[in-house]
């Protein structure tokens, strides 16, 4: 796994699940493991949730200290992760367990249980396209190009997402990737150029000047190209055969912050 392999949602979701799912000999037996009894005291007039406060802390300041464990070299952050998958249970309704199972899921992590019904945490994705990454990325680029009315809509929707609004989210991942090209089209031909034309058209005009490439398929004059059918997926509502509201959202989340990572990056490389 990556050394960063977790996002802070993810981390912050962790610890709140251990926090109710631990008991104070089970907690103190887990600092421990992640050799932080210099840290976090045994003392069992202490809370479990004041602990767990004080493991957060430590969590987003030294995610990336590396420790030995039973499963190998890791991350601080991993090791965590790792110790809140220990706890689930199959088909939980426990509301902190299906928050960190969502950040798992936006992270490209999945829980499966074997035949004794014991968690195991695996990638749901292939390791390129490394998922925390890319949504550090993007946060990153949008803030370097001060594009903040699409940094506003993504956060919002990875907060719906989190609630498990999927409707809301859905939404908000569209209008997220439409800005996203608003403010490129802006970008590359001034405001005055593209405050007149419709979403569609910054699109078309982006293709003309040579952003996106026809060559690729990316942008075709007859709308049979990658970003029409994006949108028009995006822009879909409703259940969707086969597929869980909860998979189809994750999977748009996942296909927005890939998108947008490419053409934030092409538009920096451009500059």
């Amino acid at each position: 796994m990556s050394s960063v392999p977790f996002t802070r949602p993810t981390l912050i979701a962790a610890v709140a699940f251990l926090d109710t799912s631990l008991s104070q000999a089970a907690f103190n037996h887990m600092v421990l493991r992640l050799g932080l009894e210099e840290d976090i005291p045994s003392d069992t007039s202490i809370s479990v949730s004041k602990k767990a406060d004080r493991l957060g802390r430590i969590l987003v300041q030294r995610r990336d200290d590396l420790l030995d464990t039973l499963e190998g070299r890791m991350s601080l952050a991993e090791a965590v992760v790792r110790e809140a998958v220990k706890p689930m249970r199959v088909a939980s309704l426990h509301p902190n367990e299906i928050a960190f199972a969502r950040g798992l899921a936006r992270d490209g992590y999945v829980v499966g249980f074997d035949d004794q019904r014991v968690p195991h945490l695996r990638k749901a994705l292939p390791d390129e396209l490394g998922l925390p990454e890319v949504d550090d990325e993007v946060h990153q680029l949008l803030k370097h190009f001060s594009f903040v009315e699409p940094l506003g809509h993504l956060d919002q929707g990875i907060e719906a997402h989190a609630r498990g609004d999927w409707a809301a989210a859905n939404a908000q991942f569209r209008t997220f990737l439409e800005g996203l090209f608003d403010d490129i089209a802006r970008y590359c031909e001034g405001a005055d150029k593209t405050d007149v034309l419709t979403s569609e058209n910054r699109r078309a005009l982006l293709a003309k000047i040579g952003f996106l490439a026809k060559d690729r398929n990316e942008w075709t004059d007859d709308g049979k190209n990658y970003i029409n059918g994006l949108f028009k997926m995006l822009h879909t509502d409703g259940s969707h055969p086969g597929l869980s509201d909860e998979d189809h959202s994750t999977f748009r989340l996942h296909v927005v912050l890939v998108t947008g990572r490419t053409f934030l990056r092409r538009l920096r490389y451009q500059q």
